[in-house]
């Protein structure tokens, strides 16, 4: 979507409120400024580019020391009848031109039950579906939550809420495209994903998700099978790579643990790469057919008045069986181990101007510690590389 469309549908919104018969929309927003810092010059000078694939997710704003501003994300939500409103977030300083991130209908039925159709999050992870931006107790989100959890796409999910507040739930089913933000779909085949999250009194929450779904490419009869890397006979066929189509899968589950001044979460998931690192269309982008993947995060953090202390420990590995069709390990390259394994460690420092409100205006401060090998040597260097980070993101949110 253009911005001039993007900011004339915000101003035909406004506009809108001004008639009898809609409401003025309430607006949100936040802005976040970065300023990262590269502990040494190898997240700027080292290819990324490891054999035999490259796994690791680096946000860009890591890649260089400077100032950025990684978040200016606008809400624009409004009721239009009795039970139906829309929600609208945007976000302007996406630089791939896809600023549109949410874009939804709801419609709140008897008894609590909730539709929501549009373009929106599909429902996976703890972090990317129970903290809003503006409440992120670090700079950023942990491994877990930017691979599977911050996946925007268009589908619909149905929430039947039952219990109480001394305990009580929410069932999600739904079905998205499979496709992602901003796209519409290209074939068939859609994800089926599922969710419940419980909660014993205000302190403690846990629950479980999951996903189930297969390729995103065009399946229109001329798709292609991948060749896998491994001697004649141990690599699957043309034909089994096509029959699979990128089956993809996750389940997870989390517990959360969260009064006015300690927190505590954990949150688990495994799964199938499948899509994410695909098999069809050209050559593969993982190592085997069935390759899966296990992560976890553990989070603490202590809040006193305007001072919050937090640490976390984030594990990602991107083929938990080992499994290859090679007769030995494809990860190994000379002196160098690029087992796609990797683990950040995130020491954090929250300052609140009103620990009232921590979101309205905090300043972060957090070192980012990195696993030693996703990046290659260059120059002298010898073995797997990495590289770590300090952050500096000051925040307004209204």
């Amino acid at each position: 979507m253009k911005r001039s469309t993007l900011f004339s549908l915000a101003t035909l919104l406004l506009a809108g409120g001004t008639s009898a018969s809609a409401q003025v929309p309430k607006i949100n927003g936040l802005v976040q400024v970065w300023y990262s810092q590269m502990l040494d010059s190898n997240l700027r000078a080292n290819s990324y580019s490891v054999a035999p694939n490259s796994y690791y997710s680096m946000p860009a704003a890591f890649k260089e020391n400077g100032f950025s501003i990684r978040r200016t994300e606008f809400k624009l939500s409004s009721d239009i009848v009795d039970g139906v409103s829309y929600e609208f977030v945007f976000d302007p300083s996406i630089t791939d031109g896809k600023i549109l991130q949410d874009g939804l209908i709801k419609y709140k039925a008897p008894g609590g039950i909730e539709i929501k159709l549009g373009q929106f999050r599909d429902q996976q992870t703890y972090e990317a579906i129970t903290t809003p931006t503006a409440e992120l107790l670090l700079a950023e989100r942990s491994m877990l939550a930017r691979v599977f959890g911050d996946v925007r796409d268009r589908g619909v999910t149905i929430t039947v809420p039952f219990g109480s507040k001394d305990f009580g739930a929410r069932a999600t089913v739904g079905v998205f495209n499979g496709a992602g933000k901003n796209t519409n779909d290209l074939n068939a085949q859609k994800d089926l994903v599922y969710r419940l999250d419980l909660n014993a009194g205000t302190d403690h929450k846990f629950g479980f998700y999951g996903l189930q779904g297969s390729t995103d490419k065009p399946d229109n009869g001329t798709l292609t099978g991948g060749t896998f890397a491994g001697p004649a006979g141990a690599v699957p066929t043309a034909a089994a790579v096509l029959g699979n189509k990128d089956k993809t899968s996750q389940i997870g589950a989390y517990y959360a643990y969260q009064t006015s001044s300690f927190h505590f979460s954990v949150d688990a998931i495994s799964g199938q790469l499948g899509r994410r690192f695909p098999s069809l269309g050209g050559a593969p982008k993982r190592e085997h057919l069935d390759q899966k993947f296990l992560g976890y995060v553990l989070t603490g953090g202590y809040t006193t008045g305007n001072h919050s202390f937090l640490l976390r420990y984030d594990f990602l590995n991107y083929n938990q069986g080992n499994d290859w069709y090679t007769t030995s390990s494809p990860y190994i390259s000379g002196v160098a181990d690029y087992t796609p394994k990797f683990n950040e460690v995130t020491a954090g420092y929250t300052y609140a101007f009103n620990p009232k409100s921590i979101k309205a205006a905090n300043i972060k401060i957090n070192y980012i510690a990195r696993s030693k090998n996703f990046l290659k040597p260059r120059g002298t260097q010898t073995g797997e590389q990495g590289g770590d980070t300090l952050v500096a993101a000051f925040q307004i949110a209204f």
